[in-house]
């Protein structure tokens, strides 16, 4: 069956050059949402603690569940539990959504600064102190989100003026409704890796951890190494002879005679149906026609096929972004770490 190999020194190598931008491992909170980026949620959380890190970022109360004993600290971006826990931390989206947490829940408050997505507005800051006192909420941090650091530096510089307002805002607030200390954060990967002057509370990295940040403007990008690659096994090869066809539509007519293996990964796998007749692996080994379901076609009759070990190289040849190639990935795969 197709596997995942998860390279634990690439891991290692990236959470280091993070740590040295945040100034210490203890303000890494690493996003582990969506299956760790596709890496695997247990396996990525359980090398984190390994290395020394104490907060997590995932999206659902459930995912919190699966990996609380790991962290210190976890932040669920999208859920509202039914119950206060003593460790997770849950988001508040929007002012509305603050009446449905119980009594107790400690609660990170998210502010739109820009991106016109989730988040409280600016203008709402004062009556969502209120209502988290009068809900008796635990608010503990305030935080937004950047729409643009890895590409607009205009609205990326907008967001952190807006987002130095709400911390002065908040500050005289927390003070006023008695929740001190209150935490600040809004570094995402890309924000990291492009400012010098990291002073928040702590930054919430993804990509970048996973080694497929893409920033031009960052010197230190260049040295993350990609944590995962993909590997399928031969279910069948045969020899064929100049001008029959392979696979659904008989897309690929053979030029020469060669030999065409299949292989048991396909778009039911993650395997982007975009990649298909044009593909051609990290080993050079071009695809032959379309990618079906559970299996793709090569020009080769290995037995076992590295698809791909940079997920940002594959996301060319799909026309797509690295997050979407990982996140692809179906959990049934079996994911083996590499010591």
């Amino acid at each position: 069956m197709a596997y995942i190999t998860l390279n634990k020194n690439h891991f290692f190598n990236n959470l280091t050059i993070i740590a040295k931008l945040t100034k210490a491992k203890d303000k890494i909170a690493l996003v582990l949402k969506d299956n760790a980026y596709g890496h695997g949620l247990f396996e990525i959380a359980t090398l984190a603690k390994e290395y020394g890190i104490t907060k997590a970022v995932v999206r659902s109360n459930e995912e919190a569940k699966e990996i609380e004993n790991l962290f210190e600290y976890i932040l669920v971006l999208a859920d509202t539990p039914k119950e206060a826990s003593q460790k997770i931390r849950y988001t508040i989206n929007d002012i509305r959504q603050i009446q449905k947490f119980a009594k107790n829940t400690k609660v990170e408050l998210k502010v739109d600064t820009g991106m016109c997505r989730n988040g409280i507005m600016m203008d709402e800051l004062e009556e969502a102190f209120i209502l988290c006192a009068q809900q008796g909420l635990q608010l503990e941090a305030v935080f937004t989100h950047h729409s643009s650091a890895d590409e607009d530096n205009r609205y990326f510089d907008l967001q952190n003026e807006n987002f130095k307002r709400v911390k002065q805002d908040s500050q005289v607030l927390a003070k006023k409704y008695s929740f001190i200390p209150l935490r600040f954060h809004s570094f995402n990967s890309a924000a990291l890796f492009r400012s010098n002057d990291f002073d928040e509370d702590m930054a919430r990295v993804g990509i970048a951890a996973y080694g497929c940040l893409e920033l031009p403007s960052s010197l230190h990008v260049k040295n993350l190494q990609p944590v995962l690659s993909v590997y399928a096994q031969r279910l069948s090869s045969r020899r064929l002879q100049k001008g029959e066809c392979v696979g659904y539509g008989a897309a690929f007519e053979t030029a020469v005679t060669c030999n065409v293996s299949n292989y048991d990964f396909g778009y039911g796998d993650g395997f982007l149906r975009s990649c298909s007749h044009h593909y051609i692996t990290p080993e050079g080994i071009k695809i032959a026609g379309r990618i079906s379901m559970d299996n793709s076609s090569f020009l080769t009759n290995k037995e076992k096929l590295l698809i791909f070990d940079d997920a940002r190289v594959i996301a060319k040849f799909a026309d797509t972004i690295s997050y979407e190639i990982l996140t692809a990935l179906k959990e049934k795969i079996k994911r083996e770490v590499l010591h």
